[in-house]
């Protein structure tokens, strides 16, 4: 099993620290692929460079075992990030659109209603790259942040985005592209052979983020802490809720929208991704209002998801 990392030409942000990766010792010429594309090869670690946008190369991991003979055991895309605020940030997420209608035609990549299975190593990785950033002295000029699940491409194996952020002036950034390339080295063992946020599976607890913003302020509160396994992110505009009708003042009938759809696929995607562990929903309480909050909680209590306070989550360092 070969892990993926892929990277793309057209972003700086991607091909930056794909090239740091690159002039890290151990690297050699790839298996052949597809023309338009590039790999590398160092342990078990492929690194891929392709030229299109990165969230419009569908299913690269079974395109890499069918031209290479090689199965995939997880995907590591390298991005750039965009925000309104135009803050320097790092940031790693897990992927889908899970909430999306199938009528609906996804804005960057993905199919509607689906959730890729998340690296467990998001949660571990955030981490590292907080110590990482710190020591190479992006902080505190660059956030070092999750984001909620959104976007593609298709993926089959468990998959993550590590980004940089958030204008050109940051994706270019050889600083900000030596500490991906860090996170790389030292998250995927190279460094020293111990390889950081590899899943055990051994009855762990896992966060299932249930609402709040896109950086999901109070699911990252217990994600910075050691121990602590994350797997979907599902921030507000992830869970489209239609409220009940009103009659003599009081809701009648059902909670409409996906957002039913959302959790149960984001849930199921979350213990594919971490078997023999126990998913349990966090959910950012102040940011539903009670007809939500009810609604949700109900919900998960009918497909008996576990419903965790902070400390739930607390496990061995990892």
């Amino acid at each position: 099993m070969v892990v993926l990392v892929v990277a793309t030409a057209s972003d700086p942000a991607s091909i930056g620290p794909a090239a740091a990766f690159l002039a890290m010792p151990g690297w050699s010429p790839g298996p052949p692929i597809p023309e338009g594309m590039e790999s590398f090869t160092n342990g078990n670690v492929r690194l891929l460079k392709h030229e299109r946008s990165i969230v419009a190369e569908d299913d690269l991991d079974r395109r890499w075992q069918e031209a290479t003979g090689e199965a995939v055991s997880e995907v590591i895309f390298l991005s750039k990030h965009t925000a309104v605020s135009n803050r320097p940030a790092l940031t790693v997420h897990p992927i889908g659109v899970p909430h999306l209608r199938e009528d609906e035609t996804p804005p960057q990549g993905g199919r509607p209603g689906w959730a890729a299975v998340p690296n467990p190593r998001i949660g571990p990785w955030l981490r590292l790259m907080q110590k990482v950033a710190a020591d190479q002295g992006l902080v505190p000029e660059f956030e070092i942040t999750l984001e909620a699940t959104h976007h593609g491409p298709l993926t089959s194996t468990p998959t993550m985005f590590v980004e940089i952020g958030s204008t050109h002036e940051y994706w270019g950034r050889q600083d900000a592209a030596q500490a991906i390339a860090l996170v790389l080295w030292k998250g995927l063992g190279l460094e020293e052979g111990n390889a950081v946020g590899t899943w055990l599976g051994s009855g762990e607890k896992v966060l299932l983020g249930i609402g709040g913003g896109h950086y999901a302020p109070r699911h990252m509160d217990i994600v910075i802490k050691d121990g602590v396994w994350v797997g979907h992110l599902l921030s507000g505009y992830s869970l489209p809720m239609d409220a009940p009708a009103q009659v003599n003042g009081k809701s009648s009938g059902e909670v409409g929208g996906m957002w039913k759809h959302s959790i149960q696929v984001s849930y199921e995607a979350t213990k594919a991704g971490f078997p023999g562990g126990e998913v349990i929903a966090h959910l950012d309480q102040k940011s539903f209002k009670g007809w939500q909050k009810n609604a949700i909680t109900s919900y998960l209590q009918e497909q008996n998801i576990r419903i965790g306070k902070p400390n739930d989550f607390l496990c061995t360092k990892i």
